[in-house]
């Protein structure tokens, strides 16, 4: 699984979260206890921040053709990966999008990617 986004820890397992001030928005897929319904499929909870045992941003990292990168999304056999070398001429090498001032992104065949691993912020 790739995940990119805010994670909490709390009674020590771990929720896709978000962050408000002094609370702590948890999410789940299913109903359970203590959980509200905001839309099919979609479950939250609001605790203080107090009441987490840790708060986190997690990023899925990889190398593709010897070059780091942060995966974005996955379609089939492709990622969507953005590079984080921060070289300009690498990533026109690459055949990378120019998506925004110096951030370059692409598709990579999942075949071609190695060394997927969390990275938590």
């Amino acid at each position: 699984m790739m995940r990119d986004g805010y994670i909490a820890r709390w009674q020590e397992m771990e929720y896709e979260a978000s962050p408000d001030g002094d609370d702590v928005r948890i999410y789940l897929p299913d109903p359970a206890p203590g959980f509200e319904e905001v839309r099919p499929g979609r479950y939250v909870r609001v605790l203080s921040i107090g009441e987490v045992e840790d708060v986190c941003y997690i990023r899925t990292a990889c190398v593709w053709r010897g070059e780091p990168f942060i995966i974005l999304g996955e379609h089939n056999t492709w990622l969507r990966v953005e590079y984080t070398g921060g070289k300009a001429p690498v990533a026109i090498e690459l055949g990378l999008e120019e998506f925004d001032f110096g951030v370059y992104q692409g598709w990579a065949a999942k075949a071609e990617v190695t060394d997927v691993r969390e990275i938590r912020v």
